[in-house]
């Protein structure tokens, strides 16, 4: 089931994102019929405008999100999903910062937003790469996601692994990437171009005060990957998913699913 909101009856002709690319985007999640990990999100949503210089109504509160997905997502019967919310500012003011801003959202259900939802063939991808500056951690318009998720298609597989300037593991194209080699799980550090997730952010620190794993944000070479055990793959936009090959090389995902559905356990 997939559901569509706009504040705006004229979409097209208002929205700066439409025209520009001038907008943010940040994933809400409802499972069991309750929005979860709602407060990470909202301050997440938050930063990313900041970040973007953009106006923030003061009408714009946790309260406010929780009410308007409840009414139009849980209680049109939405049990288990992913929110997309698109944040844009809207056209005819001059100076952008001062400019009224309008949002659009859309909702796909998912089995369990907290469980696996399959298994990725990946692979390298060398054309383009990702850069590391203030907005490469947020979701803004991105065209190497474009031609890499073209790329992967064309190549029959389902994510590919994005560098950054300096040759070194940024993320994938939809998500963060973790890298499990005996105790310790590597996870690219922001500073190299990686996103921000509030969903892999709740995800680590469970681990890490569990004592599952050693969790370390690093640098990391291409190469690294293929010492990895297993790989996950965390997207606040498509989900979880377990990396069961990247080239020639396959890889487990029985420890990765052991810790995620302790995880999942932690959540009533």
């Amino acid at each position: 089931m997939e559901q569509q909101i706009f504040t705006s009856e004229n979409f097209q002709a208002q929205n700066r994102a439409f025209l520009y690319g001038d907008a943010v985007k940040v994933s809400f999640f409802v499972r069991s019929s309750q929005l979860i990990i709602a407060e990470e999100s909202y301050f997440f949503l938050m930063a990313s405008m900041r970040k973007m210089r953009m106006n923030i109504p003061l009408t714009f509160t946790l309260e406010f999100f929780q009410n308007l997905f409840t009414e139009n997502v849980i209680n049109q019967g939405v049990s288990d999903g992913i929110i997309q919310l698109l944040m844009y500012r809207n056209s005819g003011e001059e100076q952008l910062e001062k400019a009224e801003v309008s949002f659009y959202f859309e909702v796909k259900s998912i089995d369990d937003v907290l469980g696996i939802q399959g298994d990725f063939e990946m692979d390298l991808i060398k054309e383009i790469n990702v850069n590391t500056n203030l907005l490469s951690n947020i979701r803004v318009h991105c065209p190497e996601n474009i031609y890499a998720g073209i790329y992967a298609k064309e190549n029959d597989l389902d994510d590919v692994i994005l560098l950054n300037p300096n040759k070194r593991i940024a993320r994938s194209i939809s998500g963060n990437l973790l890298f499990l080699e005996g105790d310790v799980i590597k996870i690219p550090k922001q500073a190299e171009g990686a996103y921000i997730s509030p969903l892999m952010e709740n995800f680590v620190t469970f681990v890490h005060k569990n004592k599952l794993a050693d969790v370390q944000e690093t640098e990391m070479i291409a190469f690294e990957s293929q010492k990895a055990e297993e790989i996950l793959v965390i997207s606040d936009e498509k989900g979880i998913f377990a990396v069961t090959k990247i080239r020639n090389k396959s890889f487990g995902k029985t420890r990765f699913t052991d810790m995620v559905e302790k995880w999942k356990s932690n959540f009533v």
